[in-house]
């Protein structure tokens, strides 16, 4: 039997690429709503995005999707695209935008190691807009594996962080 392997645990996941039936309208969206940067085009089919000025962090096009429907919810795929933000004031930002804008969200959670906001984009894709709390504080059952959980997010409270 070969030896386990164990992925590096520098190991990042660098990008997603999304099928979309409106490029401009998820670009309205991904850029226009949540902050990204277009970094280049490919013609009027592709479009790549980043924060930071990456070469890009979301793929968007329209090469196999343009102007069809979302995927069917009870269908294997992906199940959301999570947007890592850096800090919790950040997080309270962004969730102050997206209020601001009336775009609705689909949940909001504590999990312990995380908050999160939920909600889908135009194409119906689910995104998560979330930052990790230190490790530090994560919650460690009797055994020290990590205690994740799912509990209603205090938006007061991480709002409280913008003041």
């Amino acid at each position: 039997m070969a030896e386990k392997y164990i992925i590096p645990a520098e190991t990042r996941i660098g990008h997603v690429h999304l099928k979309v039936a409106d490029l401009q309208r998820a670009m309205d969206f991904y850029c226009d709503l949540l902050g990204f940067e277009l970094i280049t085009m490919y013609g009027d089919q592709a479009a790549f995005i980043s924060a930071g000025g990456y070469h890009h962090h979301i793929g968007l096009n329209t090469w196999y999707s343009k102007d069809g429907p979302p995927a069917p919810k009870n269908s294997a795929g992906l199940f959301h695209t999570a947007i890592l933000y850096p800090t919790r004031k950040d997080l309270a930002a962004i969730f102050t935008r997206l209020h601001d804008h009336k775009y609705p969200l689909t949940g909001a959670s504590d999990h312990g190691v995380s908050e999160a906001l939920y909600l889908n984009d135009p194409d119906d894709n689910g995104v998560e807009l979330y930052w990790d709390k230190p490790r530090e504080v994560w919650p460690k059952k009797a055994d020290g594996s990590i205690d994740m959980y799912t509990r209603p997010l205090d938006l007061q409270g991480l709002l409280s962080t913008l003041k």
